[in-house]
């Protein structure tokens, strides 16, 4: 979080932003009503059951709303 950001959407924001912290949690839901039956620790997933994967930093813009992962809005302000 240390680089500049622009929108590359809007193209005009380069100061207000949201940075989103994606804190996953591995659950097992019961498929008839969705209720949470059981939930996991990061190291004792079941076997089909992958681990996260995904950015741990998501960004909005703060001018248009626009949802991307941080390395896009790093990119844009690069060009």
């Amino acid at each position: 979080m240390s680089s500049p950001y622009t929108c590359p959407s809007c193209k005009t924001n380069r100061s207000r932003f949201h940075i989103i912290e994606q804190v996953p949690k591995a659950v097992k839901l019961d498929p008839n009503n969705g209720d949470v039956v059981e939930t996991y620790e990061t190291n004792q997933l079941e076997p089909f059951h992958l681990p996260y994967q995904g950015p741990t930093i998501k960004v909005q813009c703060g001018a248009c709303g626009l949802i991307e992962n941080e390395e896009r809005f790093v990119k844009q302000a690069k060009m």
